[in-house]
């Protein structure tokens, strides 16, 4: 019960930001939250948090054990639902936002099959490559790929997601093939907009260490599929995730460019306002999600 509780704790404070926040909402001391992730900290040999007077933040461990805190405690609640609902079914309306891209081909077609399974919920979806605000727009539970900026929302990973840089092979004869990283500042490069959900520039392995760089170009847009056919069109390098570009590499119509700086994968993650009273339909729709997207199967089928 106390490593529980010394987790549950752990995600609390990542996710509020600050002890205070913490142990506000569980209607505990701020000592008590203090006492719970020393002792974690101690327990595992590793630091976890950084604090001080004015802001916790997350060391790279600390980064690494959220993940799997969050995944354990989601999993833990769908097993105690499982158990507590008995025969009760999941019902109601079920408000889901993705990015449009990504939306089309891996989440519209997981909505029948999930309400297959499930006849009493209705389900709407929002397609939409801007940062859509979930808690103020009254969403239940958004699809997000790419790295999880800091909020209080909660996130849970479903699976990698890795991405890379392509070009017309018409391009790449025009304006040359760049050979590192930072050639790419002399070339036409297509970028998301500011009001969409890629704001953190394209992420490169340079010397061992991931680097992100924001890209020149005459062209930007809000809409992946936009990017998507200018790049095919020749008019500019892209950085688009594997899922979206494979087919036209396999068929010659896209080059992959600088594979030996390609970061790490990021991740494609299910995020919600809340882990209390999570209703049984949103429980069930993030762990079939994680179901089917978390088997490799799934991905090499669509290759």
């Amino acid at each position: 019960m106390d490593k529980l509780k010394q987790i549950e704790s752990f995600v609390s404070v990542a996710a509020k930001g600050s002890l205070t926040a913490a142990a506000h909402a569980e209607g505990v001391a701020p000592a008590v939250i203090g006492r719970r992730i020393d002792g974690l900290e101690n327990r595992l040999g590793v630091k976890l948090l950084v604090r001080t007077t004015r802001r916790i933040t997350l060391t790279h461990e600390g980064s690494a054990f959220l993940d799997d805190c969050q995944r354990l405690l989601v999993d833990l609640a769908n097993a105690e639902a499982s158990v507590s609902a008995g025969g009760v079914k999941a019902s109601g309306y079920l408000r889901v936002t993705a990015p449009a891209g990504f939306g089309r081909r891996h989440v519209a077609p997981m909505v029948p099959k999930y309400l297959a399974e499930h006849p009493e919920v209705h389900i709407s979806l929002n397609l939409s490559d801007r940062v859509v605000d979930i808690v103020n727009e009254g969403f239940d539970c958004a699809v997000r790929v790419g790295d999880m900026p800091d909020s209080g929302l909660v996130s849970v990973r479903l699976a990698d997601n890795r991405r890379l840089c392509v070009a017309a092979p018409a391009y790449l004869k025009r304006a040359g093939t760049p050979k590192s990283p930072a050639e790419l500042q002399r070339h036409e490069c297509l970028t998301l907009s500011s009001d969409a959900s890629q704001t953190r520039g394209w992420a490169f392995s340079v010397d061992g260490a991931v680097t992100r760089l924001r890209p020149n170009g005459r062209l930007d847009c809000s809409d992946g599929q936009v990017l998507h056919d200018w790049c095919v069109q020749g008019l500019g390098i892209a950085w688009r995730s594997t899922w979206e570009v494979d087919d036209d590499i396999a068929a010659g119509r896209l080059v992959s460019l600088l594979d030996d700086f390609a970061a790490p994968p990021n991740g494609i993650y299910a995020v919600f306002p809340q882990r209390k009273h999570l209703p049984l339909r949103v429980r069930l729709w993030i762990d079939f999600l994680k179901h089917s997207w978390g088997d490799p199967a799934y991905w090499k089928a669509l290759a």
